[in-house]
């Protein structure tokens, strides 16, 4: 782990490569596990004022989810999540062409709201745990995304830079700088 700031960083995010290839996985990311996206304290304010605006893209199970459930959900371990359809996807899930995408970020693209959707779904694959007062930024390894591991890889994007505006939006321009010079300094230790 690598200490930047008040975050420790996993080593995978400065080495490994990825880039998401939506053809080949279809958005699984958004469909398969048995828990929605983690939400942050302060999204929940946020999740409830851009539903009005998202239901809009919304399907009609997704609409009932969250409307049955709430904006958001609390699992066993009070970690806050986003809500689930039946069988499995987030409620925030809209289809295009048989590609699961964002139907908060679809809004966002669409210029509707200003906030393009959860942090943790815009830093995928970096996924953040606390470690007493620091964020611990690890890369989850998960089959469903061979093929933007593949991608990247071809590409020579590693993960932090597939990310960068995630990062930068929850750390700010000078943390990113700061992961961009930790990356030129292993690239030439190599």
């Amino acid at each position: 782990m690598i200490v930047i700031q008040q975050t420790l960083v996993s080593e995978d995010i400065l080495d490994k490569e990825f880039v998401c290839n939506l053809n080949a996985c279809m958005g699984a990311c958004c469909v398969e596990g048995d828990e929605g996206a983690f939400v942050d304290e302060d999204e929940k304010k946020m999740l409830k004022k851009v539903y009005p605006i998202v239901k809009e893209y919304l399907t009609k199970e997704g609409i009932d989810a969250i409307e049955k459930q709430g904006y958001w959900v609390t699992n066993d371990e009070g970690v806050l999540k986003t809500p689930l359809m039946k069988d499995g996807p987030c409620a925030y899930t809209i289809w295009e062409k048989g590609i699961a995408l964002c139907g908060i970020e679809k809004a966002f693209l669409d210029k509707k709201v200003k906030w393009q959707k959860p942090v943790s779904c815009h830093l995928y694959p970096i996924r953040i745990s606390k470690v007493g007062e620091f964020d611990a930024l690890n890369y989850e390894k998960w089959n469903i995304c061979k093929p933007a591991c593949k991608n990247g890889k071809e590409l020579g994007v590693p993960i932090f830079r597939f990310v960068k505006t995630a990062l930068i939006r929850k750390y700010g321009e000078e943390y990113y700088e700061a992961l961009e010079a930790t990356y030129a300094y292993k690239q030439t230790d190599k």
